[in-house]
C-alpha cells in the first residue's frame, strides 16, 4: 500500500522547495511524485504549429523525491509521518503516526 497518493495533500520537507504545500497531481514511478507548485523549472518549448503550441519558455513541474515529502495532517497543522494499519474487517487504512487519525483520502 502506497502512504502518499494522487490527490493528497503534502509539505515539502527538505530541498529549495521546503515549506511548500501542494497537491499530488501524480505518480510518476515507485519514487518519485509530481506535485502542483512544487519543483518547478524553465524548460526552452520550440514551437509546433501542427499541435497549436506557441514555444518560448514555460514553467514546468518536475517530479521530486517521495523521501522529500510528507503529508500534510490537517489536525495538527504540520507534516506527519503516515503508517497502515489494518481493521477489524480487514480493509488497511492510512494512519498518521502522532495522532493515530484516519488518513482522509
Amino acid at each position: 500500500m502506497e502512504k502518499i497518493r494522487k490527490g493528497d495533500e503534502i509539505v515539502v520537507i527538505s530541498g529549495k522547495d521546503k515549506g511548500k504545500r501542494g497537491t499530488v497531481l501524480r505518480r510518476v514511478d515507485d519514487e518519485r511524485v509530481l506535485v502542483e507548485g512544487v519543483n518547478r523549472a524553465k524548460k526552452h518549448v520550440k514551437p509546433n504549429p501542427v499541435k497549436g503550441v506557441a514555444g518560448g519558455i514555460v514553467d514546468k513541474d518536475m517530479p521530486i523525491h517521495i523521501s522529500n515529502v510528507a503529508l500534510f495532517n490537517p489536525a495538527t497543522k504540520k507534516a506527519g509521518r503516515v503508517g497502515i494499519k489494518a481493521l477489524e474487517d480487514g480493509r488497511k487504512v492510512r494512519v498518521f503516526k502522532s495522532n493515530g487519525e484516519l488518513v482522509n483520502a
